[in-house]
């Protein structure tokens, strides 16, 4: 999970989500600066990893951290780690 979670591309994902709740794709590669496509091949291993939960809104895919025991310790490793 940690491997998954430690790509810097993934942990801004993560720190975002942490920070607003919930984003969908578009707003988390515009955050990111990837292409919609990038974020979303990085969302579906974190999504495979049980780290986020995906919403379909309209057309749209959002993501949110899947709030677990895991989670509250994986937000210092990960926010503190990136820095904006």
């Amino acid at each position: 999970m940690l491997t998954i979670a430690g790509e810097p591309t993934r942990m801004r994902m993560l720190c975002l989500l942490f920070e607003n709740k919930q984003a969908c794709v578009h707003e988390i590669a515009q955050a990111c600066d990837v292409s919609i496509a990038t974020a979303s091949h990085h969302l579906q291993a974190l999504k495979e990893a049980e780290l986020v939960e995906s919403e379909r809104v309209g057309q749209t895919i959002c993501y949110c951290l899947k709030l677990t025991e895991f989670s509250k310790y994986l937000k210092p490793i990960v926010c503190d780690n990136y820095r904006h």
